[in-house]
């Protein structure tokens, strides 16, 4: 099983347990588990990370199995922040978003998808690892989550601006199935939007938006098709997806309507389906004078969501249609509610204006905290690959020698054939060379391990704790993950690797002599290996 194949099988098993009922969610869950096991032997940082993604999002759509997704968002979080994934670092912050609104903790979900917004708006440069291709796959996937967290907080104009975004990396690069289930995400803001507004008396505009849900409906109807939604592909999304068939019907509610409406009322799974489905069919009832029916339809989606707390802006909508089509008082009495309900709505709007300012306020600390950090972090860092640099090199073997780390192995790492890359292409080639082996080298180690840019093209490897066997074996690892990469990338590129364990009351400048003199061991016997040293002994292939 290629790592592709991991991936894609992942993004079919979440497809399947966001559209199926309990029994085919509680096998994707399993599946997705042993197929996170099968990734994490391998070690690949951002297949890892996908796959942890994956794991979690089934957890969030599964009952009962939501309160096992909180270790695997930490995981994903600490993950990614390892290895400077910085898009699905803002994923996980997103899904974690998402968390805490089905926990209904509100504020918390602000705080979490302000931090992903502060990522996903940095001058974001695409991973050098990845083809154009699965970076724009991975961005417009991390700002689906983020609007779909936004939606839900019934931030609907930062919501729309985030999707604009993430529409933009689908255009070019993504399949029929993130096109799906993009347009169904815009189907579902613009209907948000609508219902939202209407809430304030603002009936054109509310109709506006459920035209372009309606629009964006109809869309969908090509990339279903291919899509990995479970569904039958001789029957059209407005038929089989609650959202899609109720857009139509908001749009111009009618007794056309009804029959599919009542089947999508049984297909509905989750809160956002079922409030929405029924609004509009409670609409479509009252086209026919059919009102105690319309009535009855919400009660029961009231009944049926008591205890959640996913949707709130949306549940709010269903209790105002239901005061709306009831009419158990008088006029006068319904009249002075009506009026009192109008100046409670606009109460709650500015409320939603209140919690826009709260998330912009702590999306632009965010920024600023990630800011000051990466000025503070600059200092430290090679500006080419990203690494370390020297002067954390120097600082962090100042503490490990002072503190008598030990074991602690020490590698010089130098790059075979790098040359001839400037020679024979260009030094702008030679940069990408180097990020992408760089990138290769720190994957190919422990969290714990320090990988920095000692100058040109050498590299030092700090190995604390890490006896010189395991190291030699470890910097073995990288030497073939190194030439095992595809030429376009590498333009045949190896490592000579020299790695010497560190000896008592031995200095930093004397460790990385003798690491260097391993190194050229490594170079005179072909390079692509690793020599290693310990003590006075010779150094070895």
């Amino acid at each position: 099983m290629s790592d592709a194949w991991l991936v894609g099988r992942a993004q079919e098993l979440m497809a399947i347990a966001q559209s199926s009922h309990l029994a085919d969610q509680l096998d994707a869950a399993s599946e997705v588990d042993e197929i996170l096991e099968e990734a994490q032997g391998r070690g690949e940082p951002r297949i890892v990370a996908q796959l942890l993604r994956a794991a979690a999002v089934v957890r969030l759509v599964t009952p009962g199995l939501v309160d096992l997704s909180d270790p695997l968002l930490d995981e994903m979080l600490a993950h990614t922040q390892r290895h400077g994934l910085v898009v699905l670092e803002a994923e996980a912050h997103a899904l974690r978003g998402r968390r805490f609104l089905l926990g209904n903790v509100e504020d918390k979900a602000l705080t979490e998808v302000a931090r992903g917004l502060a990522m996903l708006e940095e001058g974001l440069t695409p991973d050098p690892v990845l083809d154009k291709r699965t970076w724009n796959r991975l961005l417009a996937s991390a700002l689906q989550s983020t609007g779909l967290v936004l939606t839900q907080l019934g931030v609907f104009a930062l919501a729309d601006e985030v999707l604009a975004r993430a529409n933009e990396a689908i255009r070019e690069s993504a399949g029929p199935h993130q096109i799906y289930v993009h347009l169904l995400n815009r189907t579902r803001l613009k209907i948000g939007w609508g219902l939202r507004i209407e809430r304030v008396d603002n009936f054109d505009e509310a109709m506006a938006h459920f035209a372009m849900a309606s629009a964006i409906a109809k869309a969908v109807e090509g990339p279903f098709r291919e899509s990995l939604h479970p569904g039958r592909r001789d029957r059209s999304a407005a038929d089989q997806v609650p959202v899609i068939g109720a857009a139509h019907a908001l749009a111009a509610p009618s007794s056309e309507h009804l029959d599919r409406l009542w089947t999508l009322m049984e297909l509905s799974m989750y809160a956002r389906e079922l409030i929405i489905v029924a609004i509009a069919l409670a609409r479509c009832l009252e086209t026919e004078q059919r009102v105690d029916e319309g009535l009855k339809v919400l009660s029961d989606a009231r009944k049926r969501l008591e205890h959640d707390t996913s949707e709130p802006t949306l549940m709010l909508c269903l209790v105002r249609e239901f005061a709306r089509l009831s009419d158990t008082a008088g006029e006068e009495t319904v009249s002075a509610l009506q009026s009192y309900a109008t100046a409670l709505e606009v109460e709650l709007w500015q409320m939603q204006e209140a919690r826009t300012s709260t998330l912009i306020t702590r999306r632009d600390h965010e920024r600023l905290t990630r800011a000051h950090g990466a000025i503070a972090q600059q200092a430290m860092q090679d500006p080419l690959t990203g690494l370390p640099n020297r002067r954390a090199l120097d600082e962090k073997m100042a503490t490990l020698i002072t503190g008598q780390t030990y074991p602690l192995s020490i590698a010089l790492v130098d790059l075979d054939g790098f040359k001839v890359v400037n020679d024979r292409y260009s030094h702008a080639e030679g940069d990408d060379v180097l990020r992408v082996i760089a990138s290769t080298l720190r994957q190919a180690l422990r969290g714990d391990d320090m990988v920095a840019r000692y100058g040109g093209d050498e590299f030092v490897v700090l190995l604390p704790g890490a006896p010189l066997s395991a190291a030699q074996a470890a910097l073995g690892r990288a030497v073939d993950a190194v030439a095992g990469l595809p030429l376009d990338l590498s333009r045949g590129v190896t490592l000579s690797v020299g790695v010497i364990s560190l000896r008592p009351r031995e200095t930093a400048n004397q460790a990385l002599s003798r690491a260097d003199s391993a190194m050229y061991v490594a170079k005179r016997q072909g390079g692509s290996q690793v020599a290693a040293v310990a003590g006075e002994a010779d150094p070895e292939a």
